[in-house]
């Protein structure tokens, strides 16, 4: 019997895995050289070096304008607030040069697994770095056990491996179930989140956390797509849905970008929504003086004009009542060769502040 059940095993036809579809996969799980970036590192370099960022992988931003306000010395501690791919937590790490201590932050219960084997492999392990699946909201907490810190940054922004994973919902460029939550695990989706709202609720979503100027339209033209008995459920539902109601515009070369540009609008308002980001940030910035040792150093990196506007006003409160020292007077952006490598860069703003 036991060698029948092996001829039977024998006998399954192999399997291959999936390939790359021509000289230019489009699919994300198509891009096997991509998602193995220590394997196929020449297809990586060919990749960046075209201004695109490989599938499955992030690029930091502006790394050496963070690395020289935080003035990072050997022996110091320190928190990533949003760990993401790890990149500027290594970068922090190479700093440290064996010495002191980093604790990371991330909320996803997907990339925080993978993000901690590839540090694991790079050389660091828990001697030197403390990975904590925690919303940095909560960073009161968890410097009641391992805080002060010496410096600390966070990136606001969403991950490029999550928004190419089709399986998240991030982006309106590839189809996927509409869920945009940074943690799968908890809370509703964005699909599910739009049909417990009402029209107008959905309209003053788009407004506020995205200034969208069609925001009536698109309001309208989504709850009519309910009222008729559809469903929008994926990413290109949404689309679809933002596309029909911007067809009043004349056809013309603009047409395209206008959608376009609204498509990101509108996936970055329900995002904010769904993952309450602005509730989240407001509560890191007010409890940022208390984890901050003396002297302590911070930097953040936003990507939209909601976020810069609450960290500007923030730390100039703060400075004005004494609790910071100093304060960014002007937001610094990444250089022009930066955002001609990585375009996911360009709308990148930096702003920090000294206890």
């Amino acid at each position: 019997m036991e060698q029948f059940n092996n001829t039977n095993e024998s006998d399954k036809p192999h399997k291959r895995r999936v390939r790359y579809k021509g000289t230019h996969p489009r699919r994300f799980e198509e891009k096997y050289k991509e998602l193995n970036p220590d394997k196929y590192q020449d297809t990586i370099q060919k990749v960046i070096s075209k201004g695109s960022t490989p599938a499955g992988m992030h690029i930091s931003i502006m790394v050496k304008e963070i690395l020289d306000f935080l003035q990072i010395k050997p022996g110091q501690k320190g928190l990533d607030a949003t760990l993401g791919y790890g990149g500027h937590t290594r970068k922090m790490l190479e700093q440290l040069n064996g010495e002191g201590h980093m604790y990371a932050l991330d909320v996803d219960p997907i990339e925080i697994v993978k993000t901690k084997k590839r540090l694991e492999n790079a050389g660091y392990g828990e001697e030197i770095l403390t990975i904590i699946q925690e919303n940095f909201a909560n960073i009161d907490e968890v410097a009641k056990k391992y805080g002060p810190f010496d410096f600390m940054m966070a990136d606001l922004g969403v991950s490029s491996m999550q928004i190419d994973n089709p399986e998240r919902g991030f982006s309106y460029k590839i189809e996927g179930p509409l869920d945009l939550r940074l943690n799968p695990e908890k809370g509703v989706s964005a699909a599910e989140r739009l049909r417990e709202i009402t029209r107008d609720e959905f309209e003053g979503m788009l407004i506020e956390n995205s200034d969208e100027p069609y925001a009536k339209q698109i309001a309208k033209e989504v709850f009519e797509t309910f009222r008729k008995g559809q469903k929008i459920e994926t990413t290109t539902d949404l689309k679809n849905a933002i596309e029909r109601a911007l067809k009043f515009l004349p056809d013309n070369k603009e047409k395209k970008d206008i959608i376009k540009k609204t498509c990101q609008r509108s996936f970055q308002a329900l995002r904010i929504d769904v993952n309450s980001e602005f509730e989240v940030l407001e509560a890191f910035l007010e409890k940022l003086p208390d984890v901050l040792a003396d002297g302590g150093r911070v930097a953040i990196l936003t990507f939209h004009s909601g976020e810069d506007r609450m960290v500007k006003k923030t730390f100039s409160r703060m400075y004005k009542a004494g609790i910071f020292s100093e304060i960014s007077k002007d937001v610094i952006r990444p250089s022009a060769e930066e955002c001609n490598q990585n375009g996911r860069a360009r709308s990148t703003k930096m702003r920090w502040a000294i206890k």
